[in-house]
């Protein structure tokens, strides 16, 4: 499928993902979502990476939110549509992934923007970054996942005020309120993105997969994501790469995993 709306290039096992609409400040339209959907299956399914960076073409915007033109013809069917295809072939797929994926935040996500940020299993944000979910102030309320993620990262009370009042709030908040891991200047976002994806890389990767899996589980069920622990652990002991992990410490190396 040719791309219009993103840019995908896989560098030293890491696939770069940019949202390329800087003239509509990346707004996620209908085409957009689709073919990052089938960019982030891709890059899961290729051997070749171990990880996705996703960010915003541009200084002032990672997604500034939907393309709200398309709500406009939208009835109760269609809206309900939209939400869920995006959430099942975009979001959920993100979070759902196996393989790490983070956000590179730079300006405004705002709206589907920070929804597409929160489904990324780690978030790094620009010093002159803003995050919100202002779809109240259109009469709607996030579509794409962003009551439930926002409440499990930051907690109900803060994603209540976030969502009702419909505020931004700077990338130093979301980092006191546990929304972002990191706070940077611009031109260290990518560099402290690619640093932390780098060092994931040296683990291994099917061990990464299992820690994946294990904290997803805790989002569908407290007790489940005990349970989904304890069999993601013992399974890891059918690997060559737990194996390896082990003689490795015992002999004092680094182990070399094989993804086995």
């Amino acid at each position: 499928m040719p791309l219009e709306n993103i840019l995908v290039e896989v560098r030293s096992r890491i696939c770069y993902v940019t949202i390329n609409r800087e003239s509509k400040l990346n707004a996620l339209n209908t085409a957009t979502l689709t073919e990052l959907g089938e960019a982030v299956k891709q890059a899961l399914a290729d051997s070749n990476v171990g990880g996705i960076i996703i960010t915003g073409a541009g200084p002032k915007a990672f997604v500034a939110g939907a393309d709200i033109a398309e709500f406009a013809p939208l009835n109760v069917d269609g809206g309900k549509q939209m939400a869920q295809t995006a959430q099942h072939n975009v979001f959920d797929v993100i979070e759902q992934g196996t393989k790490p994926v983070i956000a590179a935040v730079n300006g405004f996500a705002l709206g589907g923007g920070l929804e597409l940020a929160m489904a990324c299993h780690i978030r790094i944000a620009s010093a002159n970054a803003k995050l919100g979910l202002p779809e109240v102030t259109l009469g709607l309320i996030p579509g794409y996942g962003g009551t439930q993620r926002l409440t499990r990262l930051i907690g109900r009370g803060r994603a209540l005020e976030m969502i009702l009042t419909a505020d931004m709030i700077t990338a130093e908040q979301a980092l006191q309120f546990g929304l972002v891991n990191h706070v940077v200047d611009p031109d260290a976002l990518l560099p402290k993105a690619e640093e932390i994806m780098n060092k994931i890389l040296t683990r291994a990767p099917l061990a990464v997969a299992a820690a994946i899996r294990s904290v997803n589980a805790s989002a569908i069920d407290a007790q489940k994501g005990f349970d989904t622990e304890i069999e993601e652990f013992a399974a890891c002991f059918a690997t060559n790469d737990t194996g390896e992990g082990i003689q490795a410490f015992i002999q004092k190396r680094k182990p070399e995993f094989k993804g086995e």
